[in-house]
């Protein structure tokens, strides 16, 4: 039985398109030059942050955020950048009478926006920078099963990724849903993983309802 769905963030429920675009502006590099080297960061299976070096070597991403936010130019999201269907989503998840909760590598500034978007709708809204531990690492998800009120096996993890969101969640013995959008699931889509890890695979967050509503009638 599934009884909880906790989401990632980027690329699952927030179109991170504007916000990469802001830092290839910061770099004083072009948004087509940078998107394309991220993709081909990402299809090299490298760390998405190595990006930044390869336009500044010694980029640190944690004092460059620090730095735009005493500019006056911070990372954000708001409610334009939500995928259109993350709201009817959860709506229908909810109504299917499921826990839900929002856990992803995200910074306290982004978790306190993450509040601001979405208390009253999720039982939970949790970060990496709120527990000290950030995707893949195993402590992450021990921190996601600590904090969910259900048996591991009962927790489905819906993310973009394989190596960071289902790869780790699987390890930790928890169901797992990817999501075809964003640069890391297009490119990662047709890989062995991507087809045999999941146990879901979906094209919108609206399918869910449906396939969890299946999957726990089968397990009965």
């Amino acid at each position: 039985m599934i009884r909880a769905v906790v989401f990632d963030v980027g690329e699952c429920l927030v179109d991170e398109t504007r916000e990469y675009g802001t830092w290839a502006d910061w770099l004083g590099v072009p948004r087509h030059t940078f998107h394309a080297m991220f993709g081909a960061v990402i299809a090299q299976g490298r760390d998405y942050r190595e990006t930044f070096q390869e336009f500044r070597p010694g980029f640190d991403l944690y004092d460059e955020r620090e730095k735009r936010a005493q500019a006056g130019q911070p990372e954000t999201f708001g409610e334009a950048d939500l995928y259109p269907d993350v709201r009817d989503a959860f709506a229908a998840l909810r109504a299917d009478g499921l826990w839900l909760g929002i856990a992803g590598n995200q910074t306290i500034r982004a978790g306190k926006i993450l509040r601001e978007l979405f208390t009253g709708n999720v039982d939970l809204i949790g970060t990496s920078d709120d527990w000290g531990a950030s995707k893949p690492d195993p402590e992450f998800f021990r921190r996601v099963a600590e904090v969910v009120p259900f048996a591991n096996d009962e927790i489905l993890y819906v993310g973009d990724r394989v190596d960071n969101d289902l790869r780790p969640a699987t390890a930790a013995c928890m169901r797992t849903a990817l999501v075809h959008r964003g640069p890391w699931a297009t490119i990662q889509w047709r890989t062995e993983e991507a087809e045999k890890l999941p146990t879901f695979r979906v094209e919108s967050l609206l399918e869910l309802s449906g396939l969890i509503i299946n999957f726990n009638g089968s397990a009965r």
